[in-house]
């Protein structure tokens, strides 16, 4: 009977990173980076501050929604230095209006921002008569015309505005605005 040969051992494993290193020689290791600073801690909220403006700014639309217009009303108002009589050519429609803004579909929240850029715009381009239509407010789910109320009091509270009235009604009757503004300085 003949022998059956020897099998030969399987071959070692070779190991990549000894070969790599016997490959390059000696080689001098690199320090170690230090450790990165950690996050800086968030500043502390002053939640109670928070909390006092939020109620002081809720009690202050509360005292201001107090007067609220109805959809029929009408707007007027005159600063001291307007002659009254600038105040009823504003009614009739005398002045022309260089520029409008419409709010009808906004919320409150954006009504305030557009109108509040509007002015600044206006006042900055040396307009003198604007008009803003804020809607009648006969699909209000409160009943009283929010944006009219919104309207009004922001134009009361606003330093380039010398007088405003309700347009005539062949310009948007009770549903828009005509505002003087002061003279850019």
């Amino acid at each position: 009977m003949a022998r059956k040969p020897h099998p030969e051992p399987p071959p070692e494993p070779v190991d990549d990173a000894a070969l790599f290193r016997d490959a390059i020689g000696p080689v001098r290791e690199l320090p170690t980076e230090p450790t990165p600073p950690s996050k800086p801690r968030p500043r502390p909220a002053a939640r109670m501050a928070a909390r006092d403006e939020a109620e002081a700014m809720s009690e202050f639309r509360r005292a201001m929604s107090a007067d609220a217009l109805e959809a029929g009303d009408a707007l007027s108002y005159r600063r001291e230095s307007v002659p009254p009589r600038t105040l009823q050519r504003l009614r009739r429609g005398e002045f022309a209006a260089q520029e409008e803004l419409d709010l009808h579909w906004t919320d409150a929240k954006h009504a305030e921002a557009m109108l509040r850029e509007f002015l600044v715009h206006a006042r900055q381009h040396g307009l003198g008569c604007v008009k803003v239509i804020h809607g009648k407010g006969l699909n209000s789910d409160s009943k009283t015309p929010a944006l009219k109320n919104l309207v009004d009091r922001m134009l009361r509270h606003r330093s380039e505005v010398v007088a405003f009235a309700s347009a005539p009604t062949n310009q948007g009757g009770t549903g828009a605005v005509l505002v003087l503004l002061a003279p850019k300085r």
